[in-house]
């Protein structure tokens, strides 16, 4: 199994002091993060776009760039990049830049988004929700094939035999479909034979299992080779070195963004009952010591038989020097213990 983190770069207030660091501070202290993820020997750093306040990464691809030519061996993806509300073409090109300054370790995570501000930032119109993401995706995996391309749809212009440089250093990019439990999302990245990230940040992680169960059968249905299925499963967590540490560290940053994300859609706000709860055996939060997420991701292999796991550090922002020392417990600790453990049972 591979192991590794994503984020959102996040850069939210101090609950308890109300301190927020600046775009400069935050940037700095992710590239520190992605090296450091790369040095204790994790298998991927995946970073998400938004157009909002509260993170600070609205192009990926360019920070991922600049971590590539910091990086020696760790895969570098988006999670995701909001495919609907922008140009498959220079997602192309972008991520192949990435690619050939990796040296091949570049993967694009594809996904519709679950914040809308990029849509009426670049002119879409949200009544085209799902069919931007389809038409535009049918455009990506084109591109990724075929070094000169035709192409006509419904939201972009006509592209008639045009070459579309530079080409990736891999001879083609991983595209994963990131869902968050539509089956038609699922089925969707099944019958392309692509890879699927399912994210759970809610709820218990078997409950999910049906839309695994789904995209293996679906997978298999539409004659794609098994041994090639790749599924993530993308999980909120933290890793301290003792569990209260982990679960006190943690709760305060993110209930606050929890909560103020829950206010913009009619949510509950966070409180600790719902928080401990949710990081109970068979809950979706990953927090605690490193045995304990150890355990907790292998519990959630055993649910879903997944190649890869991503762990989600942080939701609100923590401490630099925390997160830190989580990414290095993840590296040294849990994922050596989680591919052992795995190891043993095969």
């Amino acid at each position: 199994m591979e192991i590794g983190i994503t984020t959102f770069a996040e850069n939210t207030p101090d609950p308890a002091t109300g301190k927020l660091l600046s775009a400069q501070e935050r940037m700095r202290n992710l590239m520190e993060e992605i090296e450091l993820s790369d040095q204790v020997g994790l298998d991927v750093f995946a970073i998400g776009e938004h157009h909002r306040s509260d993170f600070v990464v609205s192009s990926p691809a360019v920070v991922l760039a600049a971590a590539a030519v910091k990086t020696k061996n760790i895969k570098l993806s988006s999670a995701v990049t909001v495919l609907s509300s922008d140009d498959p073409v220079r997602v192309f090109q972008d991520f192949a830049h990435v690619d050939l300054l990796s040296g091949g370790r570049a993967e694009i995570m594809a996904g519709r988004g679950s914040f809308i501000e990029s849509f009426p930032l670049f002119g879409n119109d949200l009544k085209d929700y799902d069919t931007l993401f389809a038409e535009k995706l049918e455009l990506l995996v084109e591109l990724n094939k075929s070094e000169k391309i035709t192409w006509e749809g419904k939201h972009r212009a006509s592209i008639s035999n045009r070459g579309v440089y530079p080409r990736p250093y891999q001879q083609e990019l991983p595209i994963w479909i990131a869902v968050g439990g539509t089956p038609a999302s699922v089925v969707r990245a099944a019958s392309k034979g692509l890879p699927m990230a399912l994210a759970i940040i809610g709820g218990n992680p078997e409950r999910f299992v049906p839309f695994t169960e789904l995209y293996k059968e679906t997978y298999a249905s539409s004659g794609h080779n098994a041994a090639k299925l790749q599924l993530a499963i993308n999980s909120h967590g933290f890793i301290a070195d003792d569990s209260q540490q982990a679960a006190n560290d943690f709760y305060g940053p993110y209930a606050y963004l929890m909560s103020k994300i829950g206010r913009e859609r009619g949510w509950s706000p966070m409180n600790r009952q719902q928080f401990d709860m949710m990081r109970g055996p068979e809950g979706s939060l990953l927090v605690g010591s490193a045995q304990e997420v150890t355990e907790k991701i292998l519990y959630n292999y055993e649910l879903f038989g997944n190649t890869r796991f991503l762990l989600h550090i942080s939701v609100g922002t923590l401490p630099h020097a925390k997160v830190m020392r989580a990414i290095e417990l993840l590296g040294t600790v849990v994922a050596p213990a989680v591919k052992a453990a795995i190891g043993k049972q095969k």
